[in-house]
């Protein structure tokens, strides 16, 4: 039964991939147009990647943090695998892989500016005003929580400490030699992942203990140090060699599920006090849609991509494996008869992985916990490098020390403050909110250019109906229970700001189309 899921949503993400996939190619009209990484090269930001596989192991490793483990894991434990397995396939395919590739087309052809900034272009500049202060909010706060989550897991497992820390010497080895010399880039490549996977029996010899706030201290540093870092040296590199940790373990879960012969035993469908409409859509993000990627594409990966004929495999590929991902752990947890905890996801995560892959006997829950925390950093990171372009968009600071001193400072302050944990029970439906609006910039980019604008339109409105209901049901539910004033503000002011994002959207796309 486990198999034959992971086989059966293989084969339509494939078949997606190659049929809807050709279509978005013909929408935005993907050709050999010069790309911003050419154009405006500046040996720091805009650098073309010297192969497009080694920039799609960057966008992969930035977009697939805790997000396809986390949410499909209490999607699962709160309405059955049924409801999770649908909105995954069906999402990464038709919303969330149409919000990725049409981010990147955008800001390819705005010189690489972020999904935010171009709203001025597509929409209105007070719209690009209310988005960007959003986008910049939500930045720093996955910084705080990211950060947050990565100094406890240190705290619980100092074995993982070096196997992930220790990936960035072995990057920033693979980016030098990369850039500055002849050496083979196959050669270069095995010798990094050798380094690499001899860090995982380092970090159990040598495991180092240290308390949470000093890793918080140490985390933020290197947030701030890795958003200043020439992108070719750190930031590509690291998430390149990340991503073979991730795909490794994406093979390891798919020849457990193959093989070990284990059923689906968690019932199709389940009843639980957390209503699935509309929350299915806001607990399942990434590996169906997130808004975070939006910011990837634009942010990042736009101004490091060397050929325009790349956006499909890299923005669109990256999102159906993501969704894949997304299978695999609906198939690990789905194979448990108990031990579900809806506090602990990664943890029940883990014990699924150990339950199809028996033949890593203890290891199995080990290494998943460990994969999903080096691509927890990944995700610090780019979201440090992100919002301090945005920064430097919105505020107008030119100074990148200065841009991201201030985006650290505003997440440690958070963090000081005691509210990341707080503000992460809204982030969801931000996040979704993120996404929404990220698809109206598209639909009034397509409206503009007088292309098929409905691929991005629907699934535009649908996210901003699902994900302003959420809100208000959040809302309503905390003003009830007494929670924290900061997350009931916050969330008050993304419905709003949200609102009106959309209804602007939606004026400018019916203005323009009947002209």
């Amino acid at each position: 039964m486990v198999a034959l899921l992971v086989i059966i949503g293989a084969v339509i993400l494939i078949l997606g991939y190659i049929l809807y996939g050709g279509i978005l190619s013909g929408v935005f009209k993907v050709g050999d147009d010069p790309t911003p990484a050419q154009k405006l090269y500046d040996g720091k930001d805009y650098v073309p990647a010297k192969n497009w596989f080694v920039l799609f192991g960057h966008h992969f490793a930035s977009i697939a943090g805790a997000g396809p483990i986390v949410g499909p894991t209490l999607a699962l434990i709160y309405w059955g695998w049924v409801p999770a397995l649908i909105w995954v396939i069906l999402g990464s395919i038709f919303m969330g892989g149409v919000h990725d590739f049409g981010s990147m087309m955008v800001s390819l052809r705005n010189d690489g500016k972020s999904i935010s900034e171009v709203s001025k272009v597509y929409i209105s500049d007070r719209a690009r005003f209310m988005f960007s202060l959003f986008v910049w909010f939500a930045l720093v706060l996955i910084i705080a929580v990211f950060a947050h989550f990565a100094a406890q897991s240190y705290v619980k497992d100092p074995h993982i400490v070096i196997p992930s820390l220790g990936l960035i010497p072995v990057a920033i080895m693979f980016g030098f030699l990369q850039y500055r010399t002849k050496v083979n880039p196959i050669i270069l490549t095995i010798v990094a992942l050798i380094l690499t996977f001899l860090l995982i029996p380092a970090g159990e010899v040598f495991p180092v203990k240290q308390t949470y706030i000093l890793w918080i201290i140490v985390l933020l540093v290197y947030s701030f140090i890795a958003s200043l870092v020439p992108v070719q040296y750190l930031l590509q590199p690291r998430d390149y060699l990340s991503s073979y940790l991730l795909i490794g373990g994406m093979f390891l879960m798919l020849v457990g599920a193959l093989l070990s012969g284990k059923n689906i035993n968690l019932p199709a469908f389940r009843s639980y006090n957390i209503p699935m409409l509309p929350f299915l859509f806001v607990t399942v993000a990434c590996g169906a849609i997130s808004g975070f990627h939006s910011l990837i594409s634009s942010g990042t990966s736009a101004k490091q991509i060397p050929k325009e004929r790349y956006a499909k495999r890299i923005a669109y590929g990256a999102m159906l494996l993501e969704g894949f991902l997304a299978v695999l752990v609906i198939a690990a947890v789905g194979s448990l008869s108990s031990g579900l905890d809806p506090k602990n996801p990664i943890g029940t995560f883990g014990k699924g992985v150990s339950n199809i892959t028996p033949f890593l006997s203890n290891y199995g829950g080990y290494f998943a916990i460990l994969v999903l925390n080096a691509f927890i950093l990944t995700t610090l990171d780019t979201a440090t490098r992100i919002a301090r372009y945005i920064t430097t968009e919105f505020f107008g600071i030119r100074n990148m020390f200065v841009s991201s001193f201030i985006v650290v400072i505003c997440a440690s302050l958070l963090l000081m403050g005691g509210y990341a944990n707080n503000l992460w029970t809204v982030f969801g439906a931000a996040n979704q909110l993120l996404a929404a609006l990220s698809l109206f910039v598209i639909t009034a980019y397509l409206v503009k250019v007088r292309g098929k604008y409905m691929v991005s339109l629907i699934p535009a409105v649908f996210m901003s109906i699902i994900t302003l209901w959420a809100l208000v049901y959040q809302s309503l539910n905390m003003i009830k229970t007494h929670p924290n004033i900061i997350a009931l503000l916050f969330a008050i002011c993304l419905f709003l700001l949200g609102l009106f994002v959309s209804l602007s959207s939606l004026a400018v796309v019916y203005k323009r189309r009947y002209e």
